[in-house]
């Protein structure tokens, strides 16, 4: 039996009635921009979110980049971001015209290191970044205290964690601001690219609002230089559908996410040295991806590939050591490197059935310790 490491096909087998009518209500409403479906999700989703303003955009990056701008960050400003992320948190702040001032993670939660980031504040920075990677919760309050000390904005990156908690509350609601995406692979996909940006701040929520639709709040008056990052009817619609089931499907997720922490614990000693993720007692993560670490990884993958496991590796190259960001080349960054090396993520999902999870489990217990 072959394990992809993802299909997206599945979601829509198990919703394929409710998406079709939603297909057909926009298609028979003849309204397909900035309309009610959109008007609909913002606000089911920023309940979810327990924010009180949610503004839908084109995709996750734009939702970074205008959550940015809507806060007064630009050229002359640096923005703290974690030097282990997918590069569009970086990208995001570079369009701002801003710096980013990467600072290494936590080695066990992969997500940025609170206590190293006072060392990379200056006079400066204006931001900090805090990424919910692969679906846990950046230690929340230890960097919101030190943004209150500072004076700093805090900006969400929860493109891939919609639905986790921190202590309670949900990411997307503990910082000034936070960016979403709903590319088709998160826990709550669209089908195509979308973004959302949410906030209590009604100030900041209408700034997003006028600059993702040319700048204007009526058609033809251009208050500022805007953008076309409008969150389209069809993907508001689909959306609304898959919301009402994220938190059963990350329960889903969850469940597989504890057989394999379970069933794999027998592989951290030093003759199979395989690194499992650790999870705070004040984290819950929606397991995005279960992200496990091993010396040898590319074998690892390789010999799993053999026997039809498909994994991917999040994220192979340290964004540092990027062309894009070539003049970062110098920077000192080990641990995002050690990373870059090391990481491989697991088959997880909603649609993943039991006789696949065993499989994978199957041959991650053959497969690891013969890498010895």
């Amino acid at each position: 039996m072959k394990v992809p490491f993802l299909e997206l096909k599945p979601a829509y087998d198990e919703l394929r009635e409710e998406l079709d009518a939603a297909y057909h209500r926009v298609m028979d409403s003849g309204w397909y921009l900035l309309g009610a479906e959109l008007e609909a999700f913002e606000s089911e989703y920023a309940s979810y979110c327990q924010t009180t303003h949610c503004v839908g955009v084109a995709n996750g990056l734009d939702a970074l980049h205008l959550a940015l701008q809507a806060c007064d960050i630009g050229p002359g400003d640096e923005v703290i971001v974690p030097s282990h992320t997918f590069i569009a948190t970086w990208l995001a702040v570079t369009h701002a015209g801003a710096t980013p001032v990467p600072v290494e993670p936590n080695i066990q939660t992969y997500n940025i290191d609170p206590n190293r980031i006072e060392q990379a504040i200056t006079s400066r920075t204006k931001a900090i970044i805090p990424v919910h990677l692969y679906g846990q919760p950046a230690d929340m309050d230890s960097i919101m205290e030190l943004a209150n000390r500072y004076d700093l904005m805090v900006v969400e990156d929860a493109a891939q964690a919609q639905g986790a908690r921190y202590k309670g509350r949900r990411v997307g609601c503990i910082g000034h601001i936070a960016a979403h995406s709903f590319y088709p692979g998160k826990n709550l996909g669209a089908f195509a690219d979308g973004g959302a940006v949410t906030t209590n701040d009604p100030q900041i929520g209408e700034r997003i609002r006028t600059l993702r639709n040319y700048g204007s709040k009526v058609k033809y008056q251009n208050e500022v230089p805007g953008y076309n990052s409008r969150l389209e009817e069809i993907q508001a619609a689909f959306l609304r559908v898959k919301l009402k089931y994220l938190d059963e499907w990350n329960d889903r997720r969850k469940q597989i996410a504890k057989t394999y922490l379970t069933e794999f614990s027998s592989l951290t000693s030093a003759h199979s040295p395989l690194t499992l993720p650790v999870v705070p007692d004040w984290a819950d993560p929606v397991w995005h991806l279960f992200v496990v670490r091993h010396p040898l990884r590319d074998e690892l993958q390789k010999r799993l590939s053999s026997h039809g496991i498909g994994t991917l590796i999040h994220y192979p190259v340290a964004i540092h050591r990027s062309q894009a960001y070539a003049d970062f080349s110098d920077f000192c960054l080990p641990l995002a490197e050690q990373l870059a090396g090391s990481v491989l993520s697991l088959p997880i999902g909603p649609q993943l059935g039991e006789q696949a999870v065993q499989q994978v489990v199957g041959k991650i217990l053959e497969v690891v310790p013969s890498l010895a």
